[in-house]
This record gives C-alpha cells, structure tokens and sequence, in this order.
C-alpha cells in the first residue's frame, strides 16, 4: 500500500450537461485532469462543483456527455465499476464498527481473500497515521482522526482516482491548515489523479496543482491558481478569489496612447492592442501602494476606514467617490492611518488586468 498499484489516469470531461427536473445544474463542462494531478472544483454553493465531482463517482442521474477515464467513458456504468473512491464531508463511518473493520469493509465487499485484508488494513492505516487507533470506534476519535480513518477506507481499495468532497470543512481552523498539508503528502506519496471539491479558495489555493472555479453550472477559468488569481478571465473570478477592486469604465485613446478612464480623475494606461470601448479594471488591494503627497502620477484621497487583519491593514480609501480597498503590510508599532486622512496612492499599469464582462 506504500505505492499504487494502478498508474494515475487521466479523466477527460466533454460537453457534460446534468439537470434535475427543469433546472440545469451543469452545462455545457469541459475540462481535462492530467494523471496524478491534485485537481480542485472551486465555487460557491449552487455552483455545481459537488454535481460534477458525484457525476464522475457515478452517484445521481446520468448526465449528458461523456467522462472518460483514460479514454474510456464511464457514464452510464454504476458506481462500483468505475474503481474511484471519494471521501465525504461527513466521514460517513460506520459508528458500530471499529477503525479497522470501517476500512475493511471495501475490501470484504470485494471479496478480497481474508489473508489479504489485514495487511493492506494496515499498510492504510499506517499510511494516515492512525494504525495505533484500528481497535477505537468512531465515537472514540476526533474530527480529524476520523478524516483520516475515511481516507484509509478509500484508499486500502486502491482506486483509480481519488474524489474529496470538502472533506475539511467540518474541521476548525487550525486542524484544516495540518489536514490540508497532510491529504497533500498522502497524495503525492500515492501519485493518485486527485479532486478536491471546495468553496474554500485558501484550501485549493495552497494544495492544488490547477483549479477549475465553477459558477452556475459552469467552468469560468481553469488554470493554475496563481495564474487565475492574477489573470481572471471574468468579473466573478476576480472577485471570488480574493478581493479584488473592479472599476467601472473606458478604454479611451488620446495621443499619449490608450488608457483606462473610470472618471474620479483616474486613468490608467493599457496596452496600445486593447480595443476602445466599455470596460472594466481589476487591480488587486496589495498591487496600490501610499504614495509620498505630491509624487508623479499619485491619487489624492481620504481614508473612509481601515481593518487590521493581522498580517496587514486593509484600507478603504475614497477617490473622488470612487473606493479602493488597498492593503498595507502591518509592522509591530506601526501608526495606523486615520478616518478622513489625506493619503496619496500610486498604481502600477501592469498590475492591473483588462476583462470586459
């Protein structure tokens, strides 16, 4: 069990529609994980991310399209032949059995010889840390021990892909941070094709090879995270992962060139390619930085308010009526900025990112 006995397989999802009754809860997905890739479905609820993750287990009615497993389409065939295994948000152990006969259960369902139970029982348990726990009964365990004890369930089978349906979301914050690294060493120590089904940006962001962010049934952006963050194709995108400032305006073209004109005395200049017309801006809170009053190109404003936020200091700062949120790194005995202040911001062109949406 220390190694797969499979090698990861690539799953190819193609125009895969699904509604329940009258209502279209996937439309349209296409996308492609690469063998042994850790995968996340990130959205918020509605978005059809847990859908599309039990369409692929097999679980629900069967959608239109195809998803293929190495090239072989597993719609229409039942759960038990398709060889994945997902671990639910609630653990879903049985509370009369204990560690050791939970994860066993899979493999007695399979009719897997008795002799060969124990050791691959085991060699599971061993592998998340929990084999001094087999004889304990779920009651017995914590949160993230019976996190742990599912994962085993699902991996002693030895599937072909792994599925994860935010399996951390019932754990508190501290216990996520570990959790989330430990199910990161677990998959790359197995080499598994892995989704992970999310809401929770920080968690796909910190574990995950690409993510596909989901909204209203549909894929918006596929890419790795930072690459998403920092180029978000939609209006959505740029505010679903993380906080973004998105202003309202033009692309306008004088003799200086073209440049982004959202009134407030704000211009912004673009590439001289980008067509002309209504659009909108998206620049990041860390991409603004406090000017010194009076420096070239700076933005006169005031301080409408400010949030500590640990790490650094997020203000909200009004420019002739226009708001940009702007952080600043916090210091320890660093003088915090004041309602109704006169500040100066300085905006660096290639950060900000052009989407007309």
């Amino acid at each position: 069990m220390t190694t797969m006995q499979t090698a990861p397989v690539q799953i190819d999802i193609e125009n895969l529609s699904l509604s329940f009754g009258k209502t279209e809860v996937l439309k349209g997905v296409n996308l492609a994980i690469r063998p042994g890739e850790f995968f996340a479905f990130l959205g918020p609820s509605g978005s059809g991310k847990s859908t599309l993750l039990r369409a692929i287990a097999g679980f629900g009615p069967n959608p239109k399209g195809q998803i293929k497993l190495d090239g072989q389409d597993i719609v229409g065939s039942v759960p038990w032949q398709r060889n994945v295994g997902m671990v639910f948000q609630s653990y879903a152990l049985w509370p009369h059995m204990t560690v050791a006969k939970n994860v066993a259960f899979g493999l007695e369902e399979r009719k897997v010889p008795s002799s060969e139970i124990g050791p691959k029982v085991l060699a599971a348990l061993e592998l998340v840390g929990m084999a001094d726990y087999a004889e304990r009964f779920p009651s017995q365990l914590s949160g993230g021990q019976q996190q742990r004890v599912a994962l085993a369930r699902t991996i002693v089978v030895e599937p072909r892909v792994l599925l994860l349906d935010e399996p951390l979301s019932n754990l508190d914050a501290n216990l996520r941070v570990q959790m989330r690294q430990d199910l990161l060493k677990l998959q790359r120590r197995l080499g598994i094709t892995t989704i992970f089904v999310t809401h929770d940006q920080e968690e796909a962001n910190t574990i995950c090879d690409r993510i596909a962010v989901m909204a209203d049934g549909v894929v918006q952006q596929i890419g790795r995270p930072d690459e998403v963050y920092d180029n978000p194709a939609n209006s959505f995108v740029a505010k679903f992962l993380g906080t973004a400032n998105i202003l309202e305006g033009e692309v306008v073209a004088s003799a200086e060139g073209k440049s982004f004109d959202c009134g407030a005395n704000l211009r912004i200049p673009v590439d001289a390619d980008e067509a002309t017309g209504k659009a909108r801006l998206v620049v990041r809170p860390e991409s603004i930085e406090f000017a010194a009053d009076g420096a070239n190109d700076s933005l006169s404003g005031l301080v409408a308010s400010a949030e500590f936020l640990g790490g650094m200091v997020r203000y909200a700062i009004d420019v002739n009526g226009q708001e940009l949120l702007v952080d600043e790194r916090h210091t320890r005995g660093k003088k915090r900025m004041e309602k109704g202040e006169n500040v100066a911001l300085k905006l660096d062109p290639a950060q900000a990112v052009l989407i007309r949406d």
